[in-house]
């Protein structure tokens, strides 16, 4: 699950709809064959064979590893997996160490109208210090 603009939802209203799904009624296999032809053309153009090596399993594995470092909680992760036994979940979360130096960016909000703008970006608050909202984005 990912979250989207109000914005990108009225541009997804307006794409035709040829049925109930938002990107056509194609099957898997052609969205498949599709995503693979890309995943080439990418790893040609850009001279990156490791791009080949990226599934679709690859970002669900990814978005568990970066929920998990951004919540340190096991079970949200598991409940956003939709998985019923932990240690199915505990596959998907690497413990992998990040190094907190710079790679947050960390804005400051004096009034309540630009912390509103700062968490409508993605910032995720931290504290408060000497009257002022302090937020961070992994960059």
């Amino acid at each position: 699950m990912f979250k989207i603009s109000e914005k990108l939802i009225a541009m997804m209203g307006r794409l035709p709809k040829d049925g109930s799904r938002i990107f056509g009624n194609n099957s898997w296999r052609i969205m498949f064959n599709n995503f693979n032809a890309q995943r080439k053309r990418s790893a040609k153009k850009l001279g990156n064979p490791k791009l080949l090596k990226i599934l679709f399993h690859t970002f669900r594995h990814w978005k568990a590893t970066m929920e998990y470092h951004r919540t340190k909680d096991i079970l949200y992760v598991m409940k956003l997996l939709g998985h019923r036994n932990i240690a199915n979940t505990l596959i998907y979360t690497q413990l992998v160490e990040f190094e907190e130096d710079d790679k947050y960016c960390t804005p400051i909000a004096g009034n309540i109208e630009d912390a509103r703008k700062l968490v409508k970006a993605g910032f995720e608050y931290v504290c408060n210090h000497n009257e002022t909202m302090l937020f961070r984005k992994r960059k």
